[in-house]
């Protein structure tokens, strides 16, 4: 059998906020304890390639820091985190060529440009040869149903500039791409037609897709997997399916599965074990 990494592999991952310097410190007149917030504690978590995994959690609970150490824009203060096999630490410049970022409220485009002229600039970041470019963005179009991209992107509606954002980030011929909160400035029919795309169309690109949400519905519609973080700790990770088994109720919501996990405030345990249904690693 050949040995296929993870996508995504974290053990003991653990980040912390310390408060900056004030005044009075650099000038040396006070001396004050540094105050720290958790943000990460002690992580493991397995993304396997190829699934649609979903991060759910309250805000606050940590999503966007972790979504920012794999993606190696900021770095943990401990643990061994590892994204398509590489080293978040070691190996930044390996992992940028294989993934992508999509975020909730994307203001880097131009709005002056039309869809098309706007990635045509950012596969030119890329390198691509010409050929490649008109390809992948005809494939990347396709896929998101964007059939107006001779349009100025301020012309757009907020569905349409959030549905360029997911087709920008396969220019790169991504094998991961991340998704922070994809839906959050989105009204109801945008959002479901997102979620409609990333199900039915994505899940099918051979890509991993990781998401982050607090939306439990989101979740449950997108996920093959997913895990609860709460106040920087995974309270629990596995299919729906699952997570229901754990709380002995097939029939059970995925809102009411997380307002158990997130009101108790701990780790769920049996013996001393996070619950992690369908062993990751």
């Amino acid at each position: 059998m050949n040995y296929q990494p993870l996508a995504i592999k974290t053990e003991g991952l653990t980040k912390v906020f310390r408060a900056g310097t004030n005044i009075l410190e650099l000038l040396g007149r006070r001396s004050e304890a540094r105050r720290c917030t958790v943000a990460l504690d002690d992580i493991d978590l397995g993304v396997k390639q190829g699934e649609i995994f979903a991060l759910l959690g309250p805000n606050g609970a940590g999503k966007t820091t972790l979504i920012k150490i794999l993606c190696s824009l900021i770095l943990p203060d401990a643990g061994d985190v590892r994204v398509m096999g590489f080293d978040v630490v070691r190996e930044q410049d390996k992992i940028k060529t294989l993934i992508s970022l999509v975020v909730g409220e994307e203001r880097s485009f131009y709005w002056r440009l039309t869809g098309r002229q706007n990635l045509e600039f950012f596969a030119s970041l890329y390198n691509l040869t010409a050929a490649e470019t008109r390809d992948r963005i005809e494939r990347a179009a396709s896929l998101l149903e964007l059939t107006d991209l001779d349009k100025r992107y301020q012309e757009y509606s907020t569905g349409a500039k959030q549905r360029l954002a997911v087709a920008r980030s396969f220019l790169n011929g991504a094998k991961l791409i991340f998704m922070d909160e994809p839906t959050r400035s989105l009204d109801l029919n945008a959002a479901a037609k997102l979620r409609d795309l990333i199900r039915n169309r994505l899940g099918d690109s051979g890509c991993t897709f990781f998401f982050t949400t607090h939306h439990t519905q989101e979740a449950e519609v997108l996920a093959d997997r997913i895990a609860v973080l709460d106040q920087g700790k995974i309270k629990a990770c596995g299919t729906l399916r699952e997570l229901r088994d754990w709380v002995g109720n097939l029939r059970v919501s995925l809102e009411e599965i997380f307002q158990k996990l997130t009101q108790s405030r701990g780790i769920l345990h049996d013996g001393g074990r996070t619950f992690n249904f369908g062993t990751s690693r």
